[in-house]
């Protein structure tokens, strides 16, 4: 039975992540998002959110769904889009694209602000720094386009986004907490850790090189079903040897006019 035949499934407008985000999974997102609407399920779970990626671009929808990030940024962005969306549309209708102001944002230590204005510092950076890096950021500047931050176009997004996160569950925890807390015959898990080999891209200590092994003894005692992307290394498939894997190249713009294409798997029970 198709998803679109059963009534425990809803259909969605899909929309946008709200600012660019390292591994944000553009290139393979119709292909996960179609794996993801052939497989029955009734809770569908995110133990790494990121920007959402995935999460954002889905037409369907089961009527649970929980989201999960270690960022303890990112879950603030989200909690304050949810319950805050007026308050912090205040905070950012005056914001413009400057580097003198990106420069004085990264140097705030985000523990000394208000949860709005965490989220507000958040947003920005991640909207002007170059390649939706979260950590070593650097302000983003292209010859050929207008400046990064232009409130006048995020503001529809960042409605969209508010009215999709109605009825979401946000959690902070770690993968080992998420995972099987919301594990059940019924679940579906899409898991998009960092890629091996650059485990710190999103911030010191939020994962380990060993916490893929960790990762595989979870997914082996799953009552439920997952997708698991990642990117396509020796390591990878040895890891998770006792899954399906399916090859998958992927064209990324690195500078321009040059254009690499890179192996990625998508690993699945």
């Amino acid at each position: 039975m198709s998803l679109t035949e059963q009534q425990e499934y809803f259909k969605v407008e899909p929309t946008i992540p709200v600012a660019p985000y390292l591994g944000g999974k553009s290139k393979l997102a119709k292909k996960i998002v179609g794996q993801i609407n052939a497989t029955e399920h009734k809770i569908y779970c995110e133990p790494f959110i990121g920007m959402g990626g995935i999460f954002f671009r889905r037409n369907m929808r089961p009527k649970a769904e929980f989201i999960n990030d270690y960022n303890g940024e990112v879950v603030n962005l989200f909690r304050i889009l949810r319950e805050h969306y007026p308050q912090f549309m205040e905070v950012l209708k005056f914001q413009i694209t400057s580097r003198r102001e990106f420069n004085r944002l990264v140097k705030i230590a985000p523990g000394t602000l208000t949860d709005l204005q965490r989220a507000a510092r958040f947003l920005y950076l991640q909207k002007t720094s170059f390649g939706g890096k979260v950590s070593g950021q650097n302000f983003g500047v292209s010859k050929d386009r207008g400046g990064r931050f232009d409130i006048t176009k995020l503001a529809p997004i960042l409605e969209d986004v508010y009215e999709r996160l109605s009825g979401v569950t946000i959690e902070n925890l770690s993968f080992e907490e998420f995972i099987p807390r919301y594990d059940t015959a019924e679940t579906l898990f899409y898991i998009d850790p960092p890629y091996y080999s650059n485990e710190n891209d999103y911030g010191k200590d939020l994962f380990k090189r060993s916490d893929f092994e960790v990762l595989n003894e979870l997914l082996i005692g799953l009552k439920g079903r997952f997708i698991l992307s990642l990117n396509d290394r020796p390591e990878v498939r040895q890891i998770f040897k006792a899954f399906d894997f399916e090859a998958v190249n992927v064209t990324y713009t690195v500078a321009a006019g040059s254009a690499n294409k890179f192996g990625e798997v998508i690993i699945s029970n």
